[in-house]
């Protein structure tokens, strides 16, 4: 089955708790988490204190956290301690990737990679062994509710027809209707925004998706 993972970043941040519940009751999958930095990317978000506060009141919830950071090495034990269930960092960091991904698994953590939509899907080649999770961006990450760019969907086939076979996760304009795209491509999870979180039925929206057949 098809994974969704409704963004929190989509949710209303003043009735956070609430459109949470809504999701998860909804029949979500995992709760995506996206943490920016300001530097990475042209935004600021969450930090682990977030986390923490889910996770207090979502126990049973999977919290797929995902670092937009220059420097996400800093920050894989506050996220952990938090309650983090998988921590995905990017291939484009300055940082030793290795070493962050094997600080994630030493943490009983699923450990993921994501790509910019113009970094080559080669990137991530060397560490193919170290992750369970690729995160393909299929927008310029640091803003939701923007439009998908089709070409990024490629990475998706490309990796499945290399024989990856961890969970392949789409982030960025994943809707009802471009979902379907996805899924062919090789996607098993759709990280969705604001087209589950401003749904008039996210149940809906969600169950569709779940069906969708590769």
């Amino acid at each position: 089955m098809i994974e969704v993972a409704p963004s929190i970043l989509a949710a209303d941040v003043l009735n956070m708790g609430r459109d949470i519940k809504t999701v998860l009751d909804a029949g979500a999958d995992v709760l995506h988490v996206d943490v920016m930095d300001a530097h990475f990317v042209p935004n600021l978000s969450y930090g682990p204190h977030v986390v923490r506060a889910i996770r207090d009141v979502f126990e049973h919830a999977h919290l797929d956290v995902h670092l937009m950071m220059t420097h996400p090495g800093d920050y894989v034990a506050p996220f952990a301690d938090a309650g983090a269930d998988a921590i995905t960092v990017h291939t484009e960091i300055a940082a030793d990737v290795h070493a962050v991904l094997c600080d994630i698994r030493g943490r009983n953590l699923m450990a993921g990679l994501s790509l910019k939509p113009n970094t080559p899907v080669d990137a991530l080649m060397p560490y193919m062994d170290e992750i369970g999770l690729v995160l393909i961006m299929s927008v310029e990450p640091g803003f939701g509710g923007q439009m998908m760019i089709p070409e990024t969907l490629k990475k998706l086939a490309a990796l499945r027809a290399g024989g990856f076979k961890g969970v392949l996760s789409v982030d960025g304009g994943i809707t009802a209707e471009s979902a379907p795209q996805a899924v062919t491509m090789g996607a098993t999870r759709l990280v969705m925004g604001t087209a589950v979180f401003r749904a008039d039925d996210p149940a809906q929206v969600i169950r569709a998706c779940q069906r969708l057949v590769p």
